[in-house]
Parts: C-alpha cells; sequence; structure tokens
C-alpha cells in the first residue's frame, strides 16, 4: 500500500494526470450500467409470460436517468489530455473516455431496443463462432447426479450470514444491501463497494460457494485492490476489463471447489442465448431455444433469457466462459495472477500496468484472491473440459 508522502510526491510530480483522474472519476461514478439495466418488473412480466404459454414478449421497465447524458459527455470530452505529457499515458486515458463514451451512450439508450443492442455490441462485442462451439461442446455432457448442495434451502437472510462469514479471510469490509431489481442472485456495486443480495429467493450450498469466491473473492478484492492504487482509473475500470474480470471470478469458483459442470451449463446457454440476439431472435424465441429446445426448467431458462434481452439486448454474458478459457490457459502456463486483481483491468492491460508501475503510478495488490491459493477442484470431468475448450 503507498504511503502519504508518496502520493504526495507522485501528485506533485504528474499534478495534471492526477486532476485528470480525480475529474473522471467524479464523472464515473454517475454512470453504473449494472444500477440501469435491470429491469423494475421482472416478477410480474415473468408471471405474464408464463400465463402466456411463452407466447407474449415482457414489457420490461427501466430505472429513470439521474444525469443528462449530452451534458455528460460533453464533460468527458472537455478534458484537456494534451496536458499529459507522457504519450502511452496518454493515449491510454484517451481511450478510457472513448470506452465510458460508449457506456453512456448504453445507458441512454436502455428499453430501445436495436438502439441499445448495437451500443452494448460496441461495450461487449458478440459471441465468435469459437464461443458457440465451445458452449454446445459443454452442453454436450450428460447432467451429474444432483446432491443435497444443490437444493435450494437458503433464505436470502441465511446468504447474508454466510457471505459475512466467507468474508472474515480477508482485510476489507462486506458491506450487504438486499435489492429485489436484480437479475443475478448476488453481485458486487462497484461504485458503492457493496454486495447485493436479491431478496425473496432461496439459494442452495452450493450457490453460496459459488457467490462467495466469485463475488467477494474476486470481485470485491479487484473494487478495493483498486481503490488503493494511486490512479482513480483501476477502481473506474479500464476499457474492455469486463471478460478478464468475470474469467477470474468464475475461475476463483473452480479454485475454491465450488463450481460445477451445471454451472459450466449455465455460462454455456449465457453464450447461445447472447448469440441469439444476432439472429434477431425474440425473447420467446431466445426462451423455447433454451427451454424448448435445451429442456432447461423455465424459471432457469427465463433468467438466462431475461439477461440477454434485457435493455434491448445485452451481450455482457457472453464473456464469461471465454474468459474463463482465457485465464484458465493463463494458469496452466503457471503464469501469476496476481497483476490482473490490481483492479478493474483487462488481460491486455498487463503490460501497461508494469509501466505504470515503474513510475510509481501502480503498485503491487494488497488483497489476494484466497481461492487462487487453494485449488480445491476435485472434479476430473471439468478439468477435461476445460483442457478441451478451444
Amino acid at each position: 500500500m503507498i504511503g502519504t508522502q508518496e502520493i504526495k510526491r507522485l501528485e506533485k510530480e504528474y499534478s495534471n494526470l492526477f486532476e485528470i483522474d480525480a475529474n473522471l472519476d467524479r464523472l464515473v461514478r454517475r454512470i453504473e450500467l449494472l444500477s440501469y439495466i435491470n429491469p423494475l418488473n421482472i416478477e410480474k412480466e415473468k408471471q405474464r409470460f408464463f400465463a402466456s404459454k411463452f407466447s407474449q414478449n415482457p414489457d420490461f421497465k427501466y430505472p429513470k436517468l439521474k444525469f443528462d447524458p449530452y451534458k455528460l459527455h460533453r464533460l468527458f470530452f472537455s478534458q484537456r489530455l494534451e496536458r499529459i505529457k507522457d504519450e502511452r499515458i496518454r493515449q491510454l486515458y484517451q481511450e478510457v473516455i472513448y470506452h465510458y463514451s460508449n457506456m453512456i451512450q448504453c445507458i441512454e439508450t436502455i428499453g430501445k431496443s436495436k438502439k441499445f443492442y448495437y451500443n452494448s455490441l460496441r461495450v461487449y462485442g458478440t459471441p465468435t463462432e469459437r464461443d458457440v462451439q465451445n458452449a454446445r461442446y459443454i452442453l454436450h455432457y450428460e447432467d451429474e447426479p444432483s446432491s443435497s448442495d444443490m437444493e435450494k434451502v437458503y433464505s436470502a437472510e441465511e446468504a447474508r450470514a454466510y457471505f459475512e462469514e466467507f468474508s472474515h479471510q480477508y482485510s476489507f469490509p462486506l458491506n450487504i444491501k438486499f435489492s429485489t431489481h436484480i437479475a443475478a442472485e448476488a453481485m458486487v456495486s462497484n461504485s458503492s463497494q457493496s454486495l447485493l443480495i436479491r431478496k425473496n429467493i432461496k439459494f442452495s450450498k452450493n450457490q453460496l460457494l459459488t457467490l462467495s469466491n466469485h463475488e467477494i473473492g474476486v470481485h470485491l478484492v479487484t473494487t478495493f485492490n483498486g481503490l488503493l492504487q494511486p490512479l482513480k482509473i483501476f477502481s473506474n475500470g479500464l476499457p474492455k476489463n469486463v471478460e478478464t474480470q468475470e474469467g477470474l471470478a468464475v475461475f476463483s469458483e473452480y479454485m475454491g471447489g465450488a463450481l460445477t459442470l451445471m454451472r459450466l451449463k449455465e455460462l454455456s446457454y449465457r453464450v447461445l442465448a447472447a448469440d441469439s440476439l444476432i439472429k434477431g431472435y425474440s425473447f420467446a424465441d431466445t426462451f423455447d431455444l433454451i427451454h424448448g429446445q435445451y429442456k432447461l426448467n423455465r424459471d432457469e431458462a427465463f433468467g438466462i433469457t431475461l439477461r440477454a434481452h434485457r435493455g434491448g439486448g445485452f451481450t455482457k454474458d457472453r464473456l464469461y466462459l471465454s474468459g474463463l478459457r482465457k485465464i484458465y490457459k493463463r494458469y496452466q502456463k503457471e503464469e501469476s495472477l496476481d497483476i490482473l486483481l490490481s483492479g478493474k483491468v483487462a488481460l491486455e492491460d498487463e503490460e501497461m500496468i508494469r509501466y505504470l508501475r515503474t513510475l510509481g503510478l501502480a503498485q503491487p495488490i494488497s488483497h489476494k484472491s484466497i481461492s487462487f491459493q487453494q485449488k480445491l477442484n476435485t472434479n476430473s470431468t471439468l478439468d477435461f473440459i476445460l483442457n478441451n475448450l478451444k
């Protein structure tokens, strides 16, 4: 962790950089996409969709914007990047501004069908043919026998207690909030450094271990590591960081002994659901693919379809499987993952982070993902699958 005197010295030496970095930090706090993308009326529309025998597409409602998109765009692009003398750092901040400009356009067009979908593509891309082949490869495996660990018997309050106990392994605070407006069972809010738990649902023992390793063991680790860096872009997020961050999070599930074939299949269904968007599938069409053709139960099929179709077509979910594949390959080469826990960063940022470290503008991590040292996976089928992903 960097000392106060060292921070003061850096702020003096790189005064223009720190001024721009602080300006961007204030602006970025307004645009956490995941706080806008989750519909407000999920349960109501789910019941209506089921009542229509899966034929009437849901009509989702979304939170109202708390900022003026045009004004925010203007403030981002008013930053005088020419004042940053180091060309590599100036280029990095230019890419950061373009990235957040794209994010604003995403938020601005939520619920506006194709407009949102095309903005989502710019930020998250679409599944490649290789991604789709990997997903189908995983789905051809027969389901493993169910166990008591998979039964959903724990309440949201019991989940809170489990997460609090799990977090004792880490030295950062755990702030837990309940929510009825998230599509996931639990998720980290980076802006508030808190773990959101979905209210009124039940969790299985395996789910609790999975979410603990995923959300606390990686997403909160990178949140708090990012906050300890001299530059705030580490905590706000560098461009294209989602694939790496989600790959690390699912890899943490694997190393923590939580990953199952069922979970790998869930990530595969997400790839196929994201792929269905580019084929022009409606909500009902994607649901039919997952529930009708692949025979996933209707509640889980609805959840996967919702995640892909929310906002008008959201392709973020396609990145979990490809991210896992990349992180697993790196692990096999016995390369350290620590630098990827520096904040919300991508594999492609590694060289830049090393460069910033030589200048004192990036620091070694303070919090490690404990599961990465554990290697608790005992499922040989998972190893075989991960070794054979293309």
